[in-house]
Order: C-alpha cells, then sequence, then structure tokens
C-alpha cells in the first residue's frame, strides 16, 4: 500500500500540472471505490483546481467553487491506486477506472487493479471532521510531542507507529525501517521504552520518511509516481522483505514475525526481543538454583 513517501511524491507530480487548470468532464467506469459516483460527475465538472495537498496518505485536490465555500476532492490510493496525468490520446491501460478530462487536453486518471481505494467529495466545512480521525503528521510533529504520545502507551510500538490516529501515513514498510534504524523491536510495550529510545525512534522516522522521498518512494508491486515512473527506495530497504538475508549491520538473519496483525521484519541482535515475563522468572530460578 502506498504510504506517506509514496503519497508526498505523487502529490508532488500532481502540483507541476493540476493547479490553475480546470476539470471539464468526468468518465467513470467502476466506480465501487467511489463514495457518492453521482455527486462526483455532477459537482466536478467546471471547478478550477487551486492546489494538490498530502493529508497523511489521502491526495487532497482543494477545487474552487465560487461563490461557494471550495471542495475538497479526497483520494485513498488503496493498495494498487495509481494517479496520472497524460494526454487524452495516451493509450489506456487496463483497469483504468476514473477519467477526469482537463482544460488543457490532458487527463488525470486513476488506475486501480484491486479497487481497494477510495474517492469522495468534503466541502470545506466538513473537513475539521475528517482531519479530525487523523493524527499528527510525521514530518512535523516535535520530539516533545512525539515522546509524550508514545511514553504513556501501553500498545506495542509498531502497532502505534501504523495507527493512522495517532501518526498519519506511516504504513508497514517505514515502520520496519525506522524501527530498525532506531534499534527497537516491534514488539516492544512503547510505555517503556526510555526516552532515549524514543528520541531515536524519533529521529528514525523523520529521516527514513525524508529519504524515502528523495527516492521517490518504494515501488514494491503496483506503485509509481505522477509520471508513471516506479520509485527507488526499494533499493535502500534494511529490512523490509528481507526475511532470512543478513543484516546490513551484523550480518545475523533478518527474521519476520507478526505484530499487530502485519507482518514484522528485524534484526535480532540489533533489536533485541523484550523480556517476557515467563523468560524472567526461568531467569531467576536458573540463578536461584
Amino acid at each position: 500500500m502506498p504510504e506517506l513517501p509514496e503519497v508526498e511524491t505523487v502529490v508532488r507530480g500532481l502540483r507541476k500540472s493540476l493547479p490553475g487548470r480546470t476539470i471539464v468532464e468526468v468518465r467513470l467506469g467502476h466506480a465501487d471505490f467511489v463514495d457518492d459516483p453521482s455527486l462526483l460527475a455532477d459537482l466536478l465538472p467546471g471547478k478550477r483546481i487551486a492546489e494538490v495537498a498530502r493529508l497523511g496518505k489521502f491526495i487532497c485536490i482543494r477545487l474552487e467553487s465560487a461563490p461557494e465555500s471550495g471542495l475538497n476532492f479526497i483520494i485513498h490510493l488503496g493498495m494498487t491506486g495509481q494517479l496520472t496525468v497524460c494526454r487524452a490520446s495516451h493509450p489506456i491501460g487496463t483497469h483504468t477506472h476514473c477519467f477526469f478530462a482537463l482544460d488543457d487536453g490532458r487527463e488525470l486518471r486513476y488506475r486501480d487493479i484491486r479497487r481497494f481505494g477510495r474517492m469522495l467529495v468534503i466541502p470545506e466545512s466538513g473537513m475539521d471532521e475528517f482531519l479530525g480521525h487523523l493524527g499528527k503528521e510525521p514530518l512535523e510533529i516535535s520530539a516533545e510531542e512525539f515522546c509524550g504520545d508514545f511514553s504513556t502507551r501501553r500498545a506495542r510500538i509498531k502497532a502505534l507507529l501504523l495507527d493512522q490516529r495517532v501518526l498519519r501515513g506511516v504504513g508497514n514498510i517505514y515502520a520496519d525501517e525506522s524501527l530498525f534504524r532506531a534499534r527497537i523491536h516491534p514488539a516492544r510495550i512503547a510505555a517503556t521504552l526510555r526516552k532515549k529510545q524514543l528520541l531515536a525512534l524519533h529521529r528514525a522516522v523523520r529521516e527514513i520518511l525524508e529519504d524515502a522521498i528523495r527516492f521517490r518512494g518504494s515501488s514494491i508491486s503496483d506503485y509509481v509516481d505522477a509520471k508513471g515512473e516506479r520509485g527507488k527506495y526499494q533499493q535502500r530497504h534494511r529490512v523490509y522483505q528481507r526475511t532470512g538475508k543478513p543484516c546490513f549491520r551484523c550480518r545475523k538473519k533478518i527474521r519476520r514475525v507478526i505484530v499487530a496483525a502485519r507482518s514484522s521484519h528485524f534484526c535480532p541482535r540489533c533489536q533485541p526481543a523484550p523480556r517476557t515475563r515467563k523468560k524472567i522468572v526461568s531467569l531467576s530460578r536458573e540463578l536461584f538454583w
């Protein structure tokens, strides 16, 4: 699933071509991922695109709607969604379901093999409610806020990183990579981490996300940017999907466990597992006897 770096890369690409353009026509094929297809087709034509922004893993295309307040066209790419801008005469790829014709002869096209994405239109007056369901922006949250939010949580640290109500935009790839850089096991309980560890994780999350954006995201399967080009950060992964391969730091084999119902990849030496009560009791008995 595209995460923050992939969505940010797409948004930066769309910013180069969409602002100032007017949507002149909307054509929909399979639209089971659109909240209200008729509303989308009725409201978007004739609207001028003011800006393109990222809200966590969501793409927000803000539309001018004078004399009314603006509209926000919200898109989630799901697992296999792709947004590209091309000439209307460009060959249409399979699984392309939405076409947004622009006033300069180009089209914004949405392709989605599995159709797990989502599209909806939200008036400006409804954006506060929408944003209320999302956590803090990981590239903006301060170290103090990060430590304060995580230090009292009894959930596993990997689960918290994936919780979009805590941090918006972090997914499985960058949670694993950030925890490896910070040397923290994904199953650690957040409240048991020392402040020094939380500060290291805060720094790691920002560094990993910024590096991934610089390399235009990770193309694991279907992700491409707004030009239809693949990212390159997958070449720099240190643990994600490297089960059984040697750690780049210590050469120990990377392992995979399930945390928060998701595959989690880690180095057992660089990221020591939390000591369970059973292990502590066993160790105490050995020392006693």
